[in-house]
């Protein structure tokens, strides 16, 4: 059976390196650490904690890969998602500057994971973010001030209106702060590639595995359709996919859509002038856009996140008129794939990680609010840290940040948010 059809289409699965299944769990198993999830964030915890030198036990309900980290825009790029400096209040300015940081540390960190395990991800570095106004352009010069106060050592470089077109053959921005330590790459290929690395330190991976039922107490049972595993501690690495698993967290965050399409081959020459130094982009848009070319010269185009819990009905059809938008040269342009997925937001945008006051020895990390490439590797080696060692003070600083349960249960979530969301963009257009 090919990875294609095992996972949702997409180019990532269209195109993914050959990557065999694992074995669905037939048994009772015990480990030091079970780990749910096979995204990013479990992926990434197991292997923290097998270079540590415990037993891990990886479940995956369907494929290593299959949600968010295996679906999103491959957009590398430093930072949290949320200007930090609100949480002063809860973690102190010390705090703010440690979330700064490990901003640009998780970049390394993703970095540092390719090279070490060699791990083969169509990796290119460099990121344009994109003023759409500018008022927006000018906000640029401070956020490249406060990366040169942290001692930021990638290049980075402003560039106005008259010269954008050195970065993107649009006419749609008022300029662009350009970050070459930030980049793009296949998130597929990345995660597979970080699992087998996770497998040949003796990590357990089962996929098909979904867990039904979780055993609190001094250890945690979790039973599977066809069998259960034991172990000292637990990591919820679900995201967006936790529903019911564990009611304390899933109502903490909303399962939101967002879409992404990819043309055509475009040839090599058209690739180059539309993206002329192969960057990633993306805009400041509430409902943002980001895009960039992929290995094989395609425009791979993404945004429109969607809070109602409904999707396009056609999704080309939908992401069309954006792409034409900001490259209307490719007015005639073919989808070849299109595709969405479900991410998890939190209410303040900020990730939610910590372990639970009721049973701590259950970890959790969730609501990257599209913020997980990155971040996700960081939150994988707090957790490790917290299990191995009994404490971790980048721990602290994340599970200060408090977190709003979203109001009005599964039934009004989406909506209730889906309205706030309108309300911001409706700001967005009346200025």
């Amino acid at each position: 059976m090919s990875l294609e059809s095992q996972h949702a289409a997409s180019y990532y699965a269209a195109t993914a390196r050959s990557s065999a299944p694992y074995p669905s769990l037939q048994e009772q198993l015990s480990a030091d650490v079970c780990v749910v999830g096979g995204g990013l964030t479990g992926v990434n915890t197991a292997l923290e904690l097998a270079e540590r030198g415990l037993s891990v036990i990886l479940l995956e309900a369907r494929r290593i890969g299959w949600g968010a980290s295996g679906r999103n825009g491959g957009q590398l790029i430093r930072g949290i998602g949320h200007d930090v400096s609100g949480f002063a209040r809860y973690v102190g300015q010390d705090g703010v500057r440690y979330l700064q940081q490990a901003g640009i540390d998780s970049v390394e960190l993703v970095r540092q994971r390719i090279t070490q395990y060699a791990i083969d991800c169509d990796l290119r570095w460099g990121f344009c973010e994109l003023a759409n106004t500018p008022a927006q352009f000018a906000a640029f010069k401070d956020e490249q001030a406060q990366l040169a106060e942290l001692g930021y050592r990638h290049a980075t470089r402003l560039v106005d209106a008259a010269h954008i077109g050195e970065v993107v053959a649009s006419e749609q921005y008022a300029g662009g702060l350009i970050d070459m330590g930030s980049g793009h790459l296949h998130p597929l290929d990345l995660v597979q590639g970080e699992a087998r690395a996770a497998a040949k330190l003796g990590v357990r991976i089962f996929e098909q595995s979904p867990v039904l039922r979780i055993e609190h107490g001094p250890s945690v049972t979790l039973h599977c359709a066809h069998g259960k595993v034991r172990a000292q501690s637990l990591v919820l690495g679900c995201n967006a996919h936790l529903d019911e698993l564990e009611p304390r967290l899933s109502g903490k965050v909303l399962p939101a859509g967002s879409y992404v399409v990819a043309t055509e081959r475009l040839p090599e020459q058209v690739a180059q002038a539309l993206i002329p130094q192969n960057m990633a982009l993306c805009d400041q848009k509430v409902g943002l856009d980001y895009y960039r070319l992929t290995a094989d010269h395609r425009l791979l185009f993404g945004g429109a996140c969607h809070y109602s819990g409904r999707d396009p009905k056609d999704i080309a059809a939908y992401m069309l008129p954006k792409v034409r938008k900001v490259f209307p040269q490719l007015a005639d342009v073919r989808i070849d794939y299109q595709w969405g997925g479900m991410i998890g937001i939190t209410a303040n945008r900020f990730p939610q990680v910590g372990r639970l006051s009721q049973y701590p020895n259950v970890y959790y990390a969730q609501g990257y609010s599209g913020h997980g490439l990155n971040v996700t590797h960081w939150t994988a080696k707090l957790l490790a840290e917290g299990i191995v060692v009994g404490h971790s003070q980048g721990l602290d600083v994340f599970s200060a940040v408090p977190h709003l349960t979203f109001p009005g249960g599964k039934a009004l979530r989406s909506p209730l948010l889906a309205a706030g969301m309108l309300w911001h963009r409706l700001r967005e257009v009346l200025g």
